[in-house]
């Protein structure tokens, strides 16, 4: 009986103590809010400037083949910072590598306010995008860190849907901002939050102590190693449809020198004691499908989020105010999805879950396969809702499962591999989208010029109609015509090579409907873990 008793006694002030490790810390939540918005205007600036380049380039008095590195910069830079972040918080400290990332990014984004010619403004942005990018991975893994298991319905929808909706609504703001103000607007409106940001997690980051010895094993021959292997890649990736590929001397140098890096770089990593990066969470299995999907999911973020704008620009002749009010729809779909996406997290199996996001995505490239040159607002919508949707609904239990399992110490470093995952695949992305709009357009230019013939009644006919049009006007019509027919037909070979991408996509998604099934389904933690590091 007294044993009984005891045994009561002891186990009874169990229940409070589990009820504490639930609750979440006001202090926390503040820095992670703050760190969440630093995270929110870190990816939003790769994309705020994309719908206002022309504006950017006539500022700077920029070369159309200048203006393009305004992205390219802050790309490159970005990827070579994000899986080093981990490896910097645990030295430093989360506290001081976020708030000396969000100062630093603050300050470049003045200096990129102030560039008077396109050389300085390519240096401002590739210290913006070095500097925010340690932002990034941080709040990926203070979210699988420093809440409980219980929590992440309501904090894994939150970063899921800054990640996926800064860079959609990106061309929406800038567009804005350029129209309204002026182009300086796109760098000077981080300012004010980015001092906010500041302050709030140099008060607020708790998370974890500095391990300054650390600094005494880093690898710096590995850093160098990376930088070279990714900002090269990036590069290539970034250049080489606009540069003929391998017939530039330049790629070429690029694609040896990231080949001969990422060598060093990988044998570093497995080799060395303290390894710039961690690649140990790739033996998770949940973790290695979780990034490929990641990966894949970069594809149809920025390769849509390219498609969109440049369809409506280069087809549709729309200005950047005007694309950003059409790309709206996108993000308005995904915040109104987040809650529920979140509702859903706890409740389904989150293969099941991928399962309809990548089935809605696939739904929404596959109506734009019937894309024509009068597709405007009414016609996108639908696509691009299904997009929205489809996108939330994907990249919620793609957290869950890479980031949900790993145990707290491997989550630091393994966040900054999993974002950078992310990026590669907007870049690999974008240079297939890039090529195979190249190529496609070309076949289909040829394609449909043999038809445009004289033995062709219907573009004789044609062609007589328009020539007799401007002959009227006491203008050559002749050449007009011709020179007008041939507009028409490249005007059709490009619209006809964006359907084959969105077809690409549609069947890239729709194959990973059947690969979510390839991933373990997660083990529910022990209600405590996560909550008290």
């Amino acid at each position: 009986m007294s044993a009984t008793t005891t045994a009561g006694a002891v186990a009874r002030p169990a229940a409070p103590a589990a009820a504490a490790a639930e609750t979440m810390d006001s202090r926390r939540l503040i820095a992670f809010f703050a760190m969440v918005f630093g995270m929110f205007m870190s990816i939003l600036d790769i994309q705020i400037v994309s719908a206002s380049l022309a504006e950017i380039q006539a500022g700077l008095s920029a070369g159309s083949d200048e203006i393009g590195w305004v992205q390219t910069s802050y790309l490159i830079a970005e990827v070579i910072m994000i899986p080093l972040s981990g490896t910097l918080a645990r030295i430093v400290s989360t506290r001081v590598l976020f708030a000396f990332s969000a100062a630093g990014f603050t300050i470049a984004s003045a200096l990129a306010a102030t560039a008077t010619n396109i050389d300085q403004m390519i240096v401002y942005r590739a210290l913006q995008g070095f500097i925010g990018g340690g932002m990034i991975p941080s709040v990926f893994a203070a979210a699988f860190t420093i809440f409980p298991p219980s929590k992440r319905a309501i904090v894994s929808p939150i970063i899921g849907l800054v990640a996926t909706l800064a860079p959609t609504i990106g061309p929406t703001v800038g567009g804005y901002l350029s129209h309204a103000f002026s182009w300086h607007w796109l760098f000077l409106v981080n300012i004010v939050p980015g001092i906010i940001v500041t302050v709030v997690t140099w008060n607020f980051i708790d998370f974890d102590k500095p391990e300054l010895s650390l600094f005494k094993k880093f690898d710096w021959t590995g850093l160098a190693a990376m930088a070279v292997f990714l900002g090269a890649l990036e590069y290539v990736l970034e250049e080489g449809n606009a540069n003929d590929w391998f017939n530039d001397s330049h790629i070429v140098i690029g694609a040896v020198a990231s080949a001969t890096a990422a060598a060093i770089f990988f044998y570093r990593v497995f080799s060395v004691s303290f390894p710039v990066v961690d690649l140990r969470a790739f033996a998770n299995r949940n973790f290695a499908i979780g990034s490929l999907f990641s990966f894949i999911m970069g594809i149809g973020l920025y390769g849509l989020t390219y498609l969109y704008p440049l369809y409506l620009g280069r087809i549709r002749g729309y200005d950047s105010l005007m694309i950003g009010e059409t790309m709206f729809v996108s993000g308005l779909a995904m915040f109104l999805t987040a809650p529920v996406a979140g509702i859903l997290s706890s409740k389904l199996d989150p293969r099941v879950m991928m399962m309809i996001g990548f089935g809605s995505f696939a739904a929404g490239t596959w109506l734009m396969t019937g894309l024509t040159a009068d597709w405007d607002f009414y016609e996108l919508l639908i696509p691009q809702i299904l997009r929205g949707v489809g996108l939330m609904l994907c990249m919620v239990p793609i957290n869950n499962v890479a980031l949900g399992t790993l145990s707290p110490d491997r989550v630091r470093s393994a966040s900054g591999v999993f974002n950078l995952t992310r990026n590669l695949g907007g870049a690999v992305g974008l240079a297939m989208i890039n090529t195979i709009l190249t190529q496609r357009q070309e076949e289909h230019y040829a394609r449909l010029s043999e038809h445009v013939h004289w033995g062709n009644p219907a573009a004789v006919d044609q062609l007589r109609d328009m020539a007799a049009n401007y002959s009227s006007h006491g203008l050559d019509g002749a050449t007009i015509a011709i020179q007008k027919m041939s507009g028409l037909v490249q005007q059709q070979a490009t619209i006809l090579s964006f359907a084959d991408v969105f077809f690409i996509l549609t069947v890239l998604f729709g194959a990973l409907v059947t690969l979510a099934f390839l991933i373990k389904k997660p083990q529910a933690l022990p209600s405590g873990s996560g909550g008290g590091h």
